[in-house]
């Protein structure tokens, strides 16, 4: 059993950019159209922006702001499947029999982006990228806490998917729209309002029941609660059940 301070957040999707745009979603969600949008990182310079791909951008744009110009904190970069179109593409370059890039195979691998947000933020300390299944969202929590335990004030959590390319329909079926969240955990900013449930609990308990899939990604399911006071979360997979519940 942990306790965690979710201190602020951010979020990104196609047409769900602000604040304002999320609490409408998390009071009444639905699954926007993903016509391939990505956000436009203007904090950073033109030659650096047009490096990163789609899901870096999306991880930069809701991490960014999480993270004070002068501060050092860990982060923990989470998802499940990664730079999926990337790793696409590279599979067809070997189908078609043609050399790979170098540059796209090291920007394919999984901690690519958490090198990405260390070299362009100047952050020279623990990164971490964690690939996980249906609950990958509760282990990069896990992980923070762990960080926040050895004596980090705070930790930035980014969670990202990106809609995997048509070859993959009926295969892959968690992620319904492509979407980053940005979670700072542990010691806030004073001048960031935090969310209506700041304070968690997450206790992990021994799965005994059919793992039914969530509605939502769990990542979303839990943004959605930062939003709804009271709300308690109940997400099982496989032999894993995760209790997410709102303290006071």
């Amino acid at each position: 059993m942990i306790a965690l301070h979710v201190a602020q957040w951010r979020a990104w999707a196609p047409s769900l950019q602000s604040d304002e745009d999320w609490l409408a979603w998390a009071q009444s969600p639905w699954t926007p159209a993903d016509q391939g949008e990505q956000p436009d990182c203007a904090f950073l310079p033109p030659m650096q922006r047009r490096r990163l791909s789609r899901m870096a951008r999306m991880a930069m744009e809701v991490a960014w702001p999480l993270c004070g110009e002068d501060e050092q904190l860990p982060l923990v970069f989470a998802s499940r499947h990664g730079e999926i179109q990337r790793t696409y593409a590279l599979l067809g370059d070997v189908a078609d029999k043609q050399p790979l890039s170098p540059t796209q195979f090291g920007l394919s691998v999984h901690n690519a982006i958490a090198g990405q947000w260390s070299i362009l933020r100047g952050q020279r300390g623990e990164s971490s990228a964690i690939a996980g299944e249906i609950d990958a969202f509760e282990h990069a929590m896990l992980e923070a806490a762990t960080l926040l335990d050895q004596g980090a004030p705070a930790a930035i959590v980014v969670f990202a998917e990106e809609r995997p390319p048509a070859a993959y329909d009926g295969l892959i079926d968690d992620v319904p729209f492509s979407y980053a969240l940005a979670l700072r955990v542990g010691k806030g900013q004073p001048e960031r309002p935090e969310p209506v449930n700041a304070h968690w609990q997450l206790r992990l308990e021994r799965n005994t029941a059919e793992a039914l899939a969530s509605e939502w990604p769990h990542a979303l399911a839990f943004l959605r609660a930062l939003h709804t006071p009271r709300a308690v979360l109940d997400h099982r997979w496989k032999m894993r059940r995760w209790i997410w519940q709102p303290l006071p």
